[in-house]
């Protein structure tokens, strides 16, 4: 039934961070994939959304900007229908499905968000690719959300397959106490404060430099400077979470630690071959000599709990939602090792360092309080400077554990990327069950070969596993 959307006054301003995703220089979208096995009910999507996702204040809201520059959610009537899209596509004459979908999504990130209504999207393509029987394709922008929220909202909105009433599981962290070490906790609390505090006082001295004069050095990964017209190409490739876990549990890391150095590793293996290519220069650089630094999103929340967005959904309870991430600026080991190991080794020491710090929280409460105070015109210049100053950004978000269902279509697969801003590369990491999906968002008027970059990630962490394997082998013989 058709419902005309109606304006009422504006109920809620803009947080802080969302504000500067509204502006056009950080104009920032999130391209949500979903891979199911099943071909897609558009009507029981529409129903889902309606008895979900309509619930939350922002995906039945559109953005307003005042006369004095502050933006608005402003509450309408949604027909659910106008945001879930059904191509008429001739499938039958698509020779090659994961080329088709590559660009489609690609075409998506490209397309401006009309503004006139809420701003988010939802795209159903009954097309089998190599991965999936069916896809559903979200376009949200990112004022709606970061990523720990959107995917919390799709965990919501997902059921196990093991058992259909229940809310999906992730996999949860536990920290173990040493008691022999609990005399010592008031020493150690001491010693943690003075790190804490130095660490953090670096961080902020290396973000001033940033601002003033401090820039990677140019590499065919740097976008460049100043507003032009980009070609936002979005790409995918899975791998396996058990090599991951092999690699952290040989070494004693974590997840992101091992994606991290992977990450470090595949950059490299990248800039050595396009450094030989480069024979026109006369003075090639060698990689040892790059500074080449990643913004690391980094989730703010104590905790996440999908049952208390569920609540939301369905009750129109209360629950922490929108945009509270930080970043840290992550100096990565750009070097033609000898031991592959040594990637993972130096992801980790720099990460430990950046986890007792409060790097991310001290951006974050920088730019909220610099937006109060200053406004966004003020900041806005500011905050570009310092991603047109840094190479990428990464971010690892962790799916479910078990196979679910959306909307009652059993998924296959999810991945997500932002795309926009000054960067010319954006590397996401979505772990599925048993599996990490690797999503690249790159400039292709910078990275014209981004399958090649991608080529490169997949092929590090093969080395480093067979590196781990061998290390083993040592060990046991010995």
């Amino acid at each position: 039934m058709a419902r005309n959307e109606q304006e009422t006054a504006p109920t809620e301003p803009l947080s802080p961070v969302s504000q500067l995703f509204a502006t056009p220089s950080l104009y920032c979208v999130i391209v949500l994939t979903l891979g199911l096995q099943t071909r897609c009910n558009p009507t029981a999507i529409v129903e889902g959304i309606t008895k979900t996702w309509i619930n939350l204040p922002r995906f039945s809201s559109k953005v307003e900007m005042k006369k004095n520059g502050k933006a608005f959610w402003i509450p309408v009537s949604v027909r659910v229908e106008d945001h879930v899209i059904v191509p008429d596509l001739d499938y039958s004459n698509i020779e090659n499905p994961d080329q088709f979908i590559e660009d489609y999504t690609s075409n998506l990130a490209n397309t401006p968000m009309d503004i006139s209504k809420p701003l988010w999207e939802f795209h159903i393509l009954n097309i089998k690719t190599s991965d999936a029987e069916s896809l559903c394709i979200g376009k949200l922008h990112h004022s709606l959300g970061d990523g720990m929220s959107l995917m919390s909202l799709l965990l919501a909105s997902s059921r196990k397959l093991s058992d259909p009433e229940a809310l999906p599981t992730t996999a949860a962290t536990k920290q173990h106490v040493d008691s022999n070490r609990r005399n010592w906790w008031l020493v150690e609390r001491f010693w943690l404060m003075i790190r804490i505090i130095f660490t953090t006082l670096i961080a902020m001295f290396k973000c001033f430099l940033t601002l003033c004069f401090l820039r990677d050095t140019k590499t065919p990964l740097i976008g460049k400077p100043g507003d032009r017209i980009r070609s936002t190409k979005i790409i995918h490739r899975m791998i396996s979470l058990d090599d991951v876990k092999l690699v952290k549990n040989t070494m004693n890391m974590k997840v992101n630690d091992v994606l991290l150095g992977m990450t470090q590793a595949g950059l490299s293996r990248y800039l050595s071959k396009k450094f030989d290519e480069d024979m026109v220069v006369e003075k090639k650089i060698s990689l040892d000599k790059i500074r080449l630094r990643g913004t690391v999103v980094v989730n703010l929340r104590p905790d996440t709990k999908i049952e208390d967005l569920a609540n939301m959904m369905a009750k129109g309870s209360k629950c922490r939602w929108g945009n509270f991430v930080g970043f840290v600026m992550f100096p990565l080991w750009i070097r033609s090792e000898d031991d592959p190991l040594e990637y993972i080794r130096r992801a980790k020491a720099t990460m430990d360092m950046k986890k007792i710090s409060m790097e991310s929280l001290f951006y974050y409460g920088l730019i909220k309080f610099a937006l109060i105070i200053f406004g966004k015109k003020i900041i806005e210049p500011i905050v570009k400077r310092l991603f047109d100053h840094t190479t990428l950004t990464f971010s690892n978000v962790i799916g479910p554990d078990e196979e679910v269902s959306f909307f009652g279509h059993p998924m296959s697969y999810v991945t997500a990327s932002a795309t926009g801003g000054p960067q010319a590369l954006i590397i996401h990491f979505v772990s599925y069950v048993n599996k990490i999906i690797i999503n690249l968002a790159v400039d292709t008027t910078v990275i014209p070969d981004p399958h090649l970059l991608c080529d490169d990630l997949v092929e590090s962490l093969d080395i480093i596993k067979l590196a781990v394997l061998e290390k083993g082998v040592h060990k046991m013989e010995v």
